[in-house]
């Protein structure tokens, strides 16, 4: 049921991914966290893969566009998983 990926992995891969698209988009952390109203600090700490918040990976997934894909996602996982009731 589980395989060899950890949360730990995922927190540092979605940490990757946030410092490409910002770098990317040839931005600073600092320049980021201010469009985002947050703190450079936050920024920081999801690219490092230290705990981010959800509303901080969602404000971060919806600044680059990504979060309608992130919400189809899930809703066909939702849709994929729906066990109809045997009773």
């Amino acid at each position: 049921m589980f395989d060899n990926v950890t949360v730990k992995d995922v927190k540092l891969q979605v940490g990757l991914l946030v410092k490409t698209l910002r770098n990317q988009a040839s931005l600073t952390q600092e320049q980021l966290a201010e469009k985002l109203s947050l703190s450079r600090v936050t920024i920081q700490n999801l690219e490092s893969g230290q705990n981010p918040t959800m509303d901080t990976l969602l404000k971060v997934l919806q600044y680059f566009d990504l979060l309608g894909s992130f919400n189809d996602y899930i809703e066909t996982e939702i849709e994929n998983n729906n066990q109809q009731s045997l009773y």
